[in-house]
Parts: C-alpha cells; structure tokens; sequence
C-alpha cells in the first residue's frame, strides 16, 4: 500500500488546520507555507476536502479554510477517501468487485483482510489524537515493534 503524496499533503493540512482551530480560518497560503506543500497542489486538496464537508471556507479579508467538524470527530482515513477514494483498491476496484480462480481464489480474502485493517488503523484514528502526540494505545504498539521501522 502506498500514502500519496496528494493524500499525505491532505493529512498535514487537516492537522495544521486542527492545531488552528481556535486561531479562526487560515489562508491557504499559510498552510502550504508551514507545511511545505505546493500552494497551487494545495488549493485542490483543500477544494476536494471542501467537497466532502470537512473543510469549510471563508471568503473576504479575514477568510480562510476551517475543519467542518471538530478534530475528534475527523479520522486520518476521511481526509484521505476525501483526497484519494477508497483507501484499499486493487487495480481500481474494491476488493468485493473482484473474484479469482483456482490457486489465486484465496487473494480475495486475502485483499479483504487488508482492507479490514487498514480501515480499523486509519478510522480508528482522529485528527485529534495525531495533532496532540496521543496515538491509541494499539496504534503505539504497532510503532514499538522494532521490526515495524525496517524493510525486509
């Protein structure tokens, strides 16, 4: 599985927007700027997440971009089906639209499985829980395993 770029610029500018929240809209230049994103890349990211109602914007002189909702409520894995789709496709499609036979039958499952926890590490994290440091406890476990931070 690969974080996009597009995607991974979609999570850095919803935390920093959460880090914000009580500073009022911010301008997207001020985000591509704290954040090192290309501000044009930035401007659709920010319209994609405008789309799926978890930014809002703000025109005029005092206008900006805002999280919709509060941090806790906004999953790692929203910002990203905002940005990218579904967060697990194989060759485009959903792993249920496909099917495979003979020795390959048991891809699916397979592909099922990843999709399952993929999806229960990216919702089960918040917005909130990766703007303040505080992963879930299960997520922490995960990154303590030494073997997590090497290529085999």
């Amino acid at each position: 599985m690969r974080i996009s770029a597009k995607a991974d610029y979609a999570v850095r500018a919803a935390l920093h927007l959460a880090a914000a929240r009580e500073a009022g809209p911010l301008k997207t230049e001020a985000i591509a700027e704290a954040q090192e994103i290309p501000h044009k890349f930035l401007e659709g990211i920010l319209n994609d997440m405008r789309r799926s109602g978890l930014v809002v914007s703000q025109r005029g002189a005092n206008g900006g971009y805002r999280l919709a909702r509060s941090p806790e409520s906004i999953s790692v894995a929203d910002v990203i089906r905002a940005v990218d789709g579904p967060l697990v496709s194989v060759r485009g499609m959903r792993p249920p639209e496909l099917s495979y036979t003979g020795p390959a039958e048991s891809l699916l499952p397979l592909w099922v499985a990843l999709r399952a926890n993929v999806r229960q590490i990216l919702d089960g994290v918040s917005l909130a829980d990766v703007a303040s440091g505080a992963l879930p406890g299960d997520i922490s476990g995960l990154v303590e395993n030494p073997a997590a931070w090497r290529n085999p």
